[in-house]
């Protein structure tokens, strides 16, 4: 009996770590992999307890217009400083939370978190800079997920308008009908809405078609080779994304030829570590403060304006 019971642990383990490789993947079990799975156990509960304490912490990557270099908004992204161990990779702590119930408790922390953040850095300015919050597909299935959003904004003071949800198509094919129907409530409440991770999915035009998105974001992957590799796929991307009317986002810009070659593509935002790094909301605060002193300057010079490039970090 005691040797069933191990087995059918061994097994469970194997299991789970072949729907972590993708689908239609055969595992077989390895002695290490009890210790992945009683440190994935630990690390959940450790999570578990960083949320009920507030021991979570989020940074903000901003967000450029390609061409005049205006800050237009900032992602909203979570990190964990456990008490003894030190940073823990969200690479490691968003895939168990994700299968796990407290994907949904992280993710609402987040959202509220951010749009908090996000009407704090708007107040007394006109910046209208816009925060963006990954949401999870258990999330958005969530019964009430739309009403949490409204109360969230309403209780922050945060305009609907000023909130950008982030899925990726992954996501919303697992139930694609729910997924739709979810986001065409949260897009008739004012909320913005962008498709993450573009181009490692589906991406097809029929489910693009479908998914009332305001904006799609090229995952990094594709950024990554530019200019010398890949500008065939982006080309395309963002040629098609236009004639959909959409906004496109490059994530993952690291170097001053990728920006140069994405302006010149009529790429509409960049984000990446060339300019901005994730950084705390006093970071951010103060870039903004600083643009809002550049425009009364501005407006008191009577000067013509000259455009220029995203300013590098």
């Amino acid at each position: 009996t005691a040797e069933m019971a191990e087995l059918v642990s061994n097994a469970d383990i194997a299991l789970y770590s072949a729907k972590s490789r993708g689908k239609s993947i055969a595992v077989e079990f390895q002695s290490e992999m009890t210790a992945e799975a009683q440190r994935r156990a630990r690390i959940e509960a450790e999570l578990r307890k960083a949320l009920e304490q507030d021991g979570l912490d989020i940074v903000y990557q901003p967000q450029f217009d390609c061409l005049s270099g205006r800050l237009l908004g900032a992602e909203a992204l979570v990190r964990w400083t456990h008490p003894t161990e030190g940073p823990i990779l969200p690479a490691e702590f968003v895939p168990i939370a994700e299968n796990s119930d407290l994907i949904v408790a992280l993710g609402r922390w987040v959202l509220w978190r951010a749009c908090r953040d996000a009407a704090n850095w708007n107040a007394g300015t006109n910046a209208g800079v816009h925060v963006a919050v990954n949401i999870s597909a258990r999330q958005l299935r969530t019964e009430g997920f739309t009403d949490e959003v409204c109360t969230a904004l309403k209780k922050s003071g945060l305009p609907a308008s000023l909130l950008e949800l982030e899925l990726t198509e992954s996501q919303l094919m697992s139930n694609m009908s729910v997924g739709i129907q979810a986001m065409q409530e949260l897009r008739a409440a004012g909320v913005r809405l962008s498709l993450d991770d573009f181009g490692t999915g589906y991406s097809s035009l029929s489910y693009l078609q479908s998914f009332p998105v305001h904006s799609i974001k090229i995952d990094r992957s594709f950024i990554c080779p530019l200019p010398n590799g890949g500008q065939p796929i982006v080309t395309a991307i963002i040629s098609m994304a236009h004639s959909f009317g959409l906004l496109v986002v490059a994530e993952g810009v690291e170097y001053p030829a990728q920006l140069e070659w994405l302006c010149d593509a009529r790429c509409d935002v960049v984000q990446g570590f060339l300019t901005g790094r994730p950084m705390r909301l006093e970071q951010l605060l103060a870039i903004i403060r600083a643009e809002e002193e550049q425009k009364d300057t501005r407006s008191r010079t009577p000067v013509a304006p000259r455009p220029h490039r995203v300013p590098t970090a």
